[in-house]
């Protein structure tokens, strides 16, 4: 049987006075993992206007979106689970103060922290390339990494 086309999700890295934006990466907050925020793509949008309305559903952030700076795979080894992530280099539009109330419509994003690269040692967080990445001048050559375990 074939397995089914992998899904395609973009991600926004926003970085404010240093720091990096992560939100949780399950909507129980299992294994404490975080990643940055963004999900998939609806079909007829731009992956920019898909990351714009996925950042703003989770944290109530108007963004403007730059270039792609990731292409990461995530997959099940075991399962049929195969996603895409496109990152972008994003820029704040407003403040950068997500209202403590703020709903995820989908309530997946429960949790957002912004975090030096130093910090992000200490915090579970997919890709492993992430903070390397993140912090890496914005006019670093875009970085691929395929076939990414996902956690479970």
């Amino acid at each position: 049987m074939p397995r089914p086309c992998p899904r395609l999700a973009a991600r926004a890295i926003l970085l404010h006075e240093g720091r990096l934006l992560l939100v949780n990466a399950y909507a129980d907050n299992r294994l404490g993992l975080m990643c940055a925020p963004g999900g998939g793509v609806e079909a007829g949008a731009s992956l920019p206007d898909n990351l714009r309305r996925e950042v703003f559903e989770e944290t109530g952030l108007d963004i403007s979106v730059g270039a792609p700076c990731l292409v990461n795979e995530f997959h099940d080894p075991e399962g049929d689970f195969h996603q895409v992530d496109i990152y972008f280099r994003c820029h704040l539009l407003g403040p950068a103060e997500i209202a403590p109330d703020w709903q995820d419509r989908e309530a997946i994003v429960t949790r957002h922290q912004w975090v030096t690269h130093a910090e992000m040692a200490q915090i579970p967080h997919k890709p492993d390339s992430l903070g390397p990445v993140a912090f890496a001048p914005a006019d670093a050559a875009i970085t691929y990494d395929p076939l990414e375990p996902i956690l479970r």
